[in-house]
């Protein structure tokens, strides 16, 4: 997985601001894959704070160009990546496509959304990456719709080692706006959280499925 060190901290920052991403070590929250948390991302609130978009907008925009290539379309994982997907779409002049989680029941049964060309290089922009697998989802969805993949780009990814091994697995280049690591060690020097705490976090990215059982 790829980031820039720079970009990570002013993200990770950023998210923190409009708390996007919330810690709380003490009260733990409760994922929909049952297990608990002490953070909670939700990356779509970037979309109500227009200088932050654009930061993220632009920063997605020359760091897709700089690790993959100008790609020729950018596609976005369904739901939580559209919206920033067509900023960076926008920003680059390129078309965009969006996945969804599974074909439509219904109409021509689409998985991949918009106009896609068999053979075209296709960058994939994610909101979160936690274990990979919806991800890698999606971008089978487009391997199957004829796409030729560079790469994904994501907001922010917990580090998971389960992720860097899914993403190792099926041979997709990872590049984060934000990671785990940089955001925590924000959080201490920003007095978000405590020393201690920063322990309770870094333990609990370790064993996610069986922290606080």
């Amino acid at each position: 997985m790829i980031f820039n060190k720079e970009t990570a901290e002013k993200t990770a920052e950023l998210l923190l601001q409009i708390n996007a991403i919330k810690l709380n070590p003490r009260n733990p929250f409760t994922w929909a894959s049952g297990w608990k948390s002490p953070i909670y991302c939700d990356n779509r609130l970037i979309l109500s704070f227009p200088a932050i978009r654009n930061y993220v907008r632009d920063e997605f925009a020359k760091n897709i160009e700089k690790q993959f290539g100008k790609p020729d379309v950018i596609a976005g994982v369904a739901t939580g990546a559209i919206g920033i997907g067509i900023l960076v779409a926008e920003c680059m002049g390129l078309p965009f496509v969006y996945v969804r989680p599974e074909p439509k029941k219904h109409g021509r049964q689409n998985q991949v959304e918009g106009f896609l060309q068999k053979g075209q290089n296709v960058v994939v922009v994610e909101d979160l990456i936690s274990t990979g697998n919806s991800s890698l989802l999606a971008v089978e969805a487009l391997k199957e719709a004829g796409a030729n993949l560079k790469g994904m780009a994501a907001i922010f990814t917990y580090g998971f080692d389960l992720a860097e091994q899914n993403f190792k697995n099926a041979n997709v280049e990872l590049y984060t706006l934000s990671n785990y690591e940089n955001l925590l060690n924000l959080a201490v020097a920003k007095t978000y959280i405590t020393e201690e705490e920063q322990q309770t976090l870094s333990e609990w990215n370790v064993n996610p499925s069986t922290w606080n059982v």
